[in-house]
């Protein structure tokens, strides 16, 4: 029996069942006919005391229309991992999808986790295999891979990787950030770091999600595809916490009373 070492991308093509990240494109008598793809922004990942805090918007925008105010760009992969997307959902779903049968499939065929490295490695893949479409100015996935490694030296287990389109990652000890949105935050997180009252690593949740959600509140007003929070709907950006004991969303209630609190008061002075 061959064994293909816990690789589920592997096992699902040595049967044939191709996994189809990127769309064919159509043609009517030779011309091709094309779209806008729904695109998602913007999406940030801080690293605080107990772990990491993950945000992201909830619009998702085609070329200049708004088609959705409710998308979800933190996608859970496991008990411990967050990929948070920026650009195509589509692209980034099935992604998603792939890594979280991936994990599980090597969980369950080998009997313990995949490691870190393997984790990092496997994404990777998926982006590189991904490249043709996102060459093409459609379907790229540039994501943040935030997580808490259970196995790591440091008390606080709390890692953050980027990625760049050829698949490469990063690994961020403080901050990362993505989307269009990004370019307004970015400078934001280092000055905070550097000269703010508190340091990003040693802020309690409390503290990181007030910065959070100022951060993607600063992003909504400079960045059309970008949200704040739209309080005529009650829409909030969708924010989670991965410490030691798992992955935990921020309710609405408690978002509700932070902007209430500590962000839409500084609007009204």
């Amino acid at each position: 029996m061959t064994n293909y070492k816990g690789d589920f991308l592997d096992l699902l093509k040595a049967h044939d069942c191709q996994i189809q990240l990127n769309p064919s494109s159509t043609s009517v008598s030779g011309s091709t006919h094309h779209f806008e793809e729904t695109e998602g922004t913007t999406v940030v990942a801080v690293r605080y005391k107990e772990g990491v805090i993950v945000a992201g918007d909830r619009r998702a925008t085609a070329g200049t229309s708004v088609i959705y105010d409710r998308a979800e760009k933190l996608l859970r992969i496991d008990e411990y991992s967050v990929l948070a997307i920026a650009g195509s959902p589509a692209m980034a779903y099935e992604m998603a999808r792939a890594l979280e049968h991936s994990f599980q499939y090597f969980r369950r065929s080998q009997l313990q986790e995949l490691s870190l490295e393997g984790k990092l490695r496997m994404l990777s893949r998926l982006i590189r295999e991904n490249l043709p479409m996102t060459l093409q100015g459609i379907g790229g996935v540039i994501p943040i891979f935030a997580l808490y490694d259970l196995q790591s030296d440091n008390d606080n287990g709390g890692k953050i990787f980027f990625y760049d389109a050829l698949g490469a990652h990063f690994e961020s000890a403080d901050f990362a950030t993505s989307g269009s949105g990004s370019v307004w935050i970015r400078g934001v997180l280092y000055y905070q770091n550097r000269w703010g009252e508190t340091q990003l690593a040693n802020m309690d949740e409390q503290e990181a999600t007030i910065t959070i959600l100022r951060l993607l509140d600063a992003a909504s007003e400079y960045d059309a595809a970008t949200s704040g929070y739209n309080p005529k709907s009650n829409i909030f950006p969708t924010v989670k916490t991965i410490t030691k004991d798992g992955i935990q969303d921020i309710s609405d209630e408690q978002l509700g009373e932070i902007y209430t609190q500590f962000i839409e008061t500084t609007h009204a002075r």
